[in-house]
């Protein structure tokens, strides 16, 4: 499923891993916003998401200086407190002025043992506490070369949107990000990103209806850098990209933010 005409504002998320202390993270924003213009943010609605210890330093710029950046955070609890010993609730980024969470990365899957049933509790907490999951779905090279990429994908998507009303899934972001894609260079063709991606919405249509299928946002992810931006957005179900390295550098990603000027 595609569409044409394409209304849906995009979204390019920075994903900083276990990077930039918080002295880091306040000149890379001081930097960021030097680097961008009003048409910038008028067109593109950008998103960071920091390490836990940057988010107060990140979100106290940001409202002092008035910079048009949503915070996010890549992770949280899906309960509201208890004993979870290095653990984050939503209720505590919510406070902090977050408005995105990721959720589902691969390496909160495949390093830290997250399932899907974690990943549906973590969107319910996050929706819960007023924020937008970015949820995260992809393949192994494993699963991709054996021809069960589709099966993957749509069984996460499936598993995570689980009890979501229609209204709920329409303001969500998903991210496609091949694993064999993050952080190796190789990058899934446009086409081949978009067939995806285009998949994906067209569950969402047969699970949630037209108006969710057309306002909900979808992003891919894996190597995505200045030099491929413009290739991977023409595609027309894919409205953003959430960018892992390349989002270090405030250079290289302010020009994924401007692609439009490519």
């Amino acid at each position: 499923m595609s569409s044409e005409s394409n209304s849906r504002v995009p979204i390019v998320s920075g994903n900083w891993k276990m990077n930039h202390n918080h002295f880091d993270a306040i000149q890379f924003v001081q930097k960021l916003s030097y680097l961008l213009t009003k048409d910038d943010y008028n067109n593109v609605e950008i998103t960071i998401h920091p390490p836990f210890t940057d988010i107060r330093s990140v979100q106290t710029l940001i409202d002092v200086d008035e910079v048009r950046i949503g915070l996010g955070a890549q992770h949280c609890h899906w309960e509201e407190k208890g004993a979870f010993t290095g653990e984050v609730s939503a209720s505590f980024l919510t406070k902090l002025n977050v408005r995105y969470v990721i959720c589902g990365h691969s390496e909160r899957r495949e390093l830290f043992g997250q399932t899907d049933e974690d990943v549906n509790r973590l969107i319910v907490s996050i929706v819960k506490a007023g924020m937008t999951p970015i949820l995260c779905v992809g393949e192994t090279l494993t699963e991709r070369e054996t021809g069960r990429t589709t099966a993957k994908v749509m069984g996460q998507v499936s598993a995570a949107l689980q009890g979501r009303t229609p209204e709920q899934v329409s303001q969500m972001v998903i991210a496609y990000e091949p694993i064999w894609a993050i952080g190796t260079g190789r990058t899934a063709t446009a086409g081949d990103a978009q067939a995806v991606v285009g998949a994906i919405r067209s569950q969402i249509l047969e699970s949630f209806g037209e108006r969710a299928a057309m306002n909900i946002r979808l992003q891919y992810g894996g190597s995505v850098k200045a030099s491929n931006i413009a290739e991977i957005m023409s595609q027309p179900d894919i409205d953003g990209v959430l960018v892992g390295g390349a989002s270090l550098d405030p250079a290289e990603f302010a020009r994924i933010i401007q692609f439009r000027l490519r």
